[in-house]
C-alpha cells in the first residue's frame, strides 16, 4: 500500500484554475486568511462572493494598520526641533502611503465585483456559473484531443452540467397500454406483502444459512470500503436489507423512533424487492453501498454531534430509496422515448421524483410504515429532508450543489473564524445533500478492486442503454456505444472533472478527516490513467474539425454576460496594469503544482 501523499503536495482540481471572466484582485495571494492557513495549509478562496468577503477583511486590516501607523508616527515626531524624530518620519510616511494605496486597490476591486453582481443571481449561482465556464473550457480542450476524448467530454457535459441537446426523435411505439397518470408505476405486492412477525425477525433482517459469516463481514459497516458484494453473497442477494438493518441497530434508531424490528425488516425487504436485479449498476447493491457510505460520512469526527437523530434517519432513508425501481436508463432516455414517467414529472428530475414516490408509497404496504410512531411534525420534517436529498442526486444538479457547498465553506472561513455553524435549515440540508451526493459518487474513493467492479457495472448499464437506443433509431448517448467508448478515459475524466472537485471540497469541510479518501482517489486515477491505450491515431488524427466533435455552447444569459465583459475588457486591462504592476499569479498554494499529465493551466487567474 502506498504511503499517503501530504495534503500540501496533492494535485488540485480544476476549480483552482483560471477564469478570465473575473478580474483578479490586486491582493489575490492574500486570500488565504490566517485562520484558513491555520486550519490546513494555504487554501485558496475561489468562489467569487467569498473572494469579495476575504478582500474586505484585508481592507479592514489595512485600515486598522494605517490608524496604528499614524499613532506611532505622531508619537515618534515628538517636540518640534527634535532631530531624531524628524529622521524617523519619512519611513512612517512611506509605509502609510503604501498601505493606503494597497487599501484603495482592494476597495476598487471589491467595488468592481459588487457593481457587476446581478441581483437576480445568488452567490451560489455566481460560483456555479464560474465553475461551469472553467469546466467547459477544459472539456473543449479534451474534446479536441481525440474521438474518445470528445465522447468523454460530451458525457460529462450532458450528465453533470444539465446541458441538453435538441434531437429529432423517431416515433416510439408504446410497448404497454398507458396507465392512469395518478398511479405510481413499478409497484407490486403491496396488498399481500411478506410481513414478518416480531418473533421471526432474523438477526440482520434476512434469512440466510451463513449468518455468522455475514456478521463477521458486517463488522466493517463503520469502515470506508465495506465489501458490499461479499455482503450480497452472504445475505441471499439482499445486501440493502442486511446493511440498513445493521446500521439502524448500530445507531439505536429502532429504540429512538420506536420502530418495530419486524416492520423495519418487512419494509426493507419490500424496498429491496423493488430494485431491479437485472439492472447492472442501479440495483440494491448500489443502494446498499450508498447507504453504508452515508452512514460512515455521518460519523466523521468533524460532524460529530452536528446532526439530530431525525436528520440522520432522513439521510439514511434517503440513501436507501434514492434509486428504487431504477430502470437502468437515464432521465434523457426516458424523455426522448416519451415515457410515462417523463410525462408524469414534466421532464424534471424524472427518475429522482419516481424514486421518492415509490419509496414513500411502499410505507403504505402492510406492516411497512417504519415511521408510524413519529409525530406529525417529525413526519413532515423528515419527508421534506428526504425529498430535498433525493432530488439532489439528479446528476444534472451536480455543479450547482458543488458551487453552493464550496461557497458556503469558503464564506464561513472568512466570516466565522473558520467555524461552520450550520445554524439554519438551508445550511444543514445543503451539507446533507452533498453528503448523500458524495456517497452516490464514492466509487472512485473505494479500494481499487471494489472500484473496478463498480466501473464494470456502470459501463455494462451504459452499453445496454446504447443497444436500446441503437435498436430504436435514437442517437446513442455519450459513453453508451460499446464499440467506441473508452472505459479508462471515462474514469480519468470522471475523476478529474466531477469526483475530485467534489471530494476535494468535502475534504475542506471535514478537514482533516477525508484526506485518506483523496489519496485513494488519486491512486485510482493513476491506475486508470496507466491503462489508457496509446493509440497512434489519437496522437496524429485528433479530428478537431470532424462532424462528431462536441460543441460546448454558452447559455443566452452567459453569452450576454460575456458580451458585456468583452466591451469592458480593454478598459479593465489598462486599469489593471496601471494599478497592479504585478505578474499574473495562480490561486494555488506555493507548494502545490500540477501533476504530470494534467491539462495545461491558463495564465490568467480570478
Amino acid at each position: 500500500m502506498q504511503a499517503p501523499v501530504p495534503h500540501s503536495q496533492r494535485r488540485e482540481s480544476f476549480l483552482y484554475r483560471s477564469d478570465s471572466d473575473y478580474e483578479l484582485s490586486p491582493k489575490a495571494m492574500s486570500r488565504n486568511s490566517s485562520v484558513a492557513s491555520d486550519l490546513h495549509g494555504e487554501d485558496m478562496i475561489v468562489t467569487p462572493f467569498a473572494q469579495v468577503l476575504a478582500s474586505l477583511r484585508t481592507v479592514r486590516s489595512n485600515v486598522a494598520a494605517l490608524a496604528r501607523q499614524q499613532c506611532l508616527g505622531a508619537a515618534k515626531q515628538g517636540p518640534v526641533g527634535n532631530p531624531s524624530s524628524s529622521n524617523q518620519l519619512p519611513p512612517a510616511e512611506d509605509t502609510g502611503q503604501k498601505l493606503a494605496l494597497e487599501t484603495l486597490d482592494e476597495l476598487d476591486w471589491c467595488l468592481d465585483q459588487l457593481e457587476t453582481l446581478q441581483t437576480r443571481h445568488s452567490v451560489g449561482e455566481m460560483a456555479s456559473n464560474k465553475f461551469k465556464r472553467i469546466l467547459n473550457r477544459e472539456l473543449t480542450h479534451l474534446s479536441e484531443t481525440s474521438r474518445s476524448g470528445n465522447q468523454v467530454s460530451e458525457y460529462i457535459s450532458r450528465t453533470f452540467l444539465d446541458q441538453q441537446t435538441e434531437v429529432e426523435l423517431p416515433k416510439v411505439t408504446a410497448e404497454e397500454a398507458p396507465q392512469p397518470m395518478s398511479r405510481i408505476s413499478g409497484l407490486h405486492g403491496l396488498c399481500h406483502s411478506a410481513s414478518l412477525s416480531s418473533a421471526t425477525v432474523p438477526r440482520f433482517g434476512v434469512q440466510t444459512d451463513q449468518e455468522e459469516q455475514l456478521a463477521k463481514e458486517l463488522e466493517d459497516t463503520n469502515k470506508w470500503g465495506l465489501d458490499v458484494f461479499k455482503v450480497a453473497e452472504l445475505s441471499g442477494n439482499q445486501p440493502l436489507t442486511a446493511i440498513i438493518f445493521s446500521i439502524f441497530q448500530e445507531r439505536d434508531l429502532l429504540k429512538t423512533f420506536q420502530i418495530p424490528a419486524d416492520t423495519l425488516a418487512t419494509y426493507l425487504l419490500m424496498l429491496e424487492g423493488h430494485y431491479h436485479a437485472n439492472v447492472a449498476y442501479h440495483n440494491s447493491l448500489h443502494a446498499a453501498d450508498v447507504a453504508q457510505s452515508t452512514h460512515v460520512l455521518l460519523a466523521t469526527p468533524a460532524l460529530e454531534a452536528v446532526f439530530t437523530d431525525l436528520e440522520i434517519l432522513a439521510a439514511l432513508f434517503a440513501s436507501a430509496i434514492h434509486d428504487v425501481d431504477h430502470p437502468g436508463v437515464s432521465n434523457q432516455f426516458l424523455i426522448n422515448t416519451n415515457s410515462e414517467l417523463a410525462l408524469m414529472y414534466n421532464d424534471a428530475s424524472v427518475l429522482e421524483n419516481h424514486h421518492l414516490a415509490v419509496g414513500f408509497k411502499l410505507l403504505q404496504a402492510e406492516n411497512c410504515d417504519i415511521f408510524q410512531n413519529l409525530s406529525a411534525k417529525q413526519r413532515l420534517s423528515l419527508r421534506r429532508m428526504v425529498i430535498d436529498m433525493v432530488l439532489a442526486t439528479d446528476m444534472s444538479k451536480h455543479m450547482n450543489l458543488l458551487a453552493d457547498l464550496k461557497t458556503m465553506v469558503e464564506t464561513k472561513k472568512v466570516t466565522s473564524l473558520g467555524v461552520l455553524l450550520l445554524d439554519n435549515y438551508s445550511d444543514r440540508i445543503q451539507v446533507l445533500q452533498n453528503l448523500v451526493h458524495c456517497a452516490d459518487l464514492s466509487n472512485p474513493t473505494k479500494p481499487l478492486p471494489l472500484y473496478r467492479q463498480w466501473t464494470d457495472r456502470i459501463m455494462a448499464e451504459f452499453f445496454q442503454q446504447g443497444d436500446r437506443e441503437r435498436e430504436s433509431g435514437l442517437d446513442i448517448s455519450p459513453m453508451c456505444d460499446k464499440h467506441t467508448a473508452s472505459v479508462e478515459k471515462s474514469q480519468v475524466g470522471f475523476i478529474d472533472y466531477i469526483a475530485h472537485p467534489l471530494w476535494e471540497t468535502w475534504a475542506d469541510l471535514v478537514h482533516p478527516d477525508a484526506q485518506d479518501l483523496l489519496d485513494t482517489l488519486e491512486d485510482n486515477r493513476e491506475w486508470y490513467q496507466s491503462k489508457i491505450p496509446r493509440s497512434p491515431s489519437d496522437l496524429t488524427n485528433p479530428e478537431r474539425d470532424g462532424p462528431d466533435r462536441f460543441q460546448f455552447e454558452l447559455t443566452l444569459e452567459e453569452a450576454e454576460e460575456e458580451d458585456e465583459e468583452e466591451e469592458e475588457e480593454g478598459e479593465e486591462t489598462a486599469l489593471a496594469k496601471e494599478a497592479l504592476e504585478l505578474p499574473d499569479t495562480e490561486l494555488l498554494s506555493p507548494e502545490a503544482g500540477p501533476a504530470p499529465g494534467d491539462l495545461p493551466l491558463d495564465n490568467q487567474r480570478t
